[in-house]
């Protein structure tokens, strides 16, 4: 499998995925720290890649994304944004819904 099947596999088989720097218990940039206490505030699993074991994953998922920055959020395969659109969703209170409503969609479809 190359990088870019790998990447497609990823988001495919993930309802909520975040490429991250680190993990969720040791994230290794702000950012990345910052999306992922947005995403954990929101009650549910998520899957998560660390693009620092990673760097081809790192070096491939922006231009596949059209995206240049870490952290990268997807929700049902499609990208949602990095930390500041994560944050943003978080105050307007669409971040929580939007997970909610994909976790009941998940179940549902299982």
């Amino acid at each position: 499998m190359n990088v870019l099947e790998k990447i497609k596999s990823q988001i495919e088989e993930n309802p909520i995925l975040i490429y991250i720097k680190g993990s969720p218990d040791a994230p290794e940039c702000g950012f990345s720290a910052q999306a992922v206490q947005a995403l954990s505030s929101c009650g549910e699993k998520f899957a998560y890649v660390d693009i620092l074991k990673y760097p081809e994953i790192r070096t491939e998922l922006p231009k596949f994304a059209n995206w240049p920055t870490f952290p990268q959020l997807w929700i049902e395969g499609e990208l949602i944004g990095g930390c500041n659109i994560i944050m943003e969703m978080v105050s307007n209170g669409t971040l929580k819904k939007l997970i909610k409503e994909t976790v009941i969609k998940y179940k549902k479809n299982k």
